[in-house]
């Protein structure tokens, strides 16, 4: 009789979280967000994302390519593979570097003798085209103009070293954050039943979203502005018989700056006109053409990608990034339009705005 009433047994679906959960979770992640602006781990955050979408998109594209018949261990081979790649791709390319730089390092006394006596030449050739008053302030021979320029270099020794180590530190924060990413991509996908992991999840599926859009929607921007300079630099100015010095430096700037919403692009054109203006004001000008005429095409471009596809306007964006920077530095800058692309979209999932 007993085996009469007994219900059979089905999977409990996930509870839905409460009230208390959901500001529990938003609390979590404003803090989180927080903490990584305080601690300066903006670029781990940003490299376990990179390295998230890249791990999964690596993994899509082996699957297809793969001929196998699908089932979990074909996938689990495209993710391990995928992830392989991601996590070893940047140690490769540093190798590599470092094997074509060795002849550089090597260098690196000399050019520091040279640089010393292009300094010290500049000084006496200053010395002489000032008033007497004035060149008798600066040192009379080259030894003590090299002798004063390396001991101002030896007292600023701290400050570089402090750089270099806030530098590295950085580097590491980076590749910690893409093999985070890369291994969070091919973890188990298994549906959380505690209420307020499911509302974490929720906060970390909307910041990736947020993250995909901006860099999808900036990665198009800097390829259309780096195309258009590379045209520019490449065809037209050779005709007017005009050439740029570090055309190739300045086109990689370009797509790097780029990267960067609004001030990246505004960094470029005044680094292209700098530049324009020390071959001639005609190159200046024709620079400054192209750049007036670049940028019109660039507040369309905007208006279709980022505003499509983060729902922001681009006063919306620069108010933002104008407090960021502010209070975080060109920290702040860089992660404006994440957090605020982000802020937008738990604001629309929640139906405030």
């Amino acid at each position: 009789m007993g085996n009469q009433h007994q219900l059979p047994t089905v999977c409990q679906p996930p509870v839905t979280p409460s009230r208390g959960v959901m500001i529990a979770s938003y609390l979590l992640m404003a803090c989180t967000l927080l903490l990584v602006m305080w601690q300066k781990l903006l670029p781990g955050l940003l490299c376990a994302c990179l390295g998230f979408l890249l791990t999964r998109a690596l993994s899509s594209l082996l699957a297809r390519i793969d001929r196998r018949p699908p089932g979990p261990i074909p996938d689990r081979w495209a993710q391990a593979t995928a992830a392989t790649l991601v996590i070893l791709g940047p140690l490769l390319w540093i190798a590599i570097a470092l094997t074509h730089s060795r002849g550089y390092l090597t260098d690196i006394p000399h050019q520091y003798k040279e640089l010393l006596d292009y300094l010290a030449n500049t000084v006496l050739e200053l010395r002489q085209k000032l008033p007497n008053d004035l060149g008798a302030l600066l040192p009379q021979g080259s030894a003590e103009i090299q002798q004063t320029i390396a001991t101002y270099l030896a007292t600023k020794a701290g400050a570089l070293a402090s750089a270099g180590k806030a530098w590295l530190g950085g580097l590491l924060h980076a590749y910690v954050g893409l093999l985070i990413g890369a291994l969070a991509a091919v973890r188990p996908r298994l549906v959380p039943r505690a209420p307020l992991t499911q509302a974490l999840q929720r906060r970390v599926m909307l910041l990736g979203e947020a993250f995909r859009q901006i860099v999808a929607a900036q990665f198009w921007i800097a390829l259309f502005n780096t195309t258009l300079t590379a045209l520019f630099l490449l065809l037209v100015l050779p005709t007017f018989d005009i050439a740029l010095p570090y055309t190739p430096a300045l086109i990689l700037l370009t797509f790097v700056a780029g990267l960067i919403p609004i001030v990246g692009n505004l960094f470029c054109n005044v680094v292209l006109t700098v530049v324009g203006l020390s071959v001639s004001p005609v190159a200046a000008a024709v620079c400054l053409g192209f750049l007036i005429l670049i940028h019109k095409a660039e507040y369309v471009i905007n208006a279709k990608v980022v505003g499509q596809r983060t729902h922001m306007a681009v006063w919306e964006l620069l108010s933002v990034m104008f407090i960021a920077e502010s209070v975080f530095g060109p920290a702040g800058l860089v992660a404006a339009p994440l957090f605020y692309a982000y802020l937008k979209k738990e604001l629309e999932a929640a139906r405030l705005v």
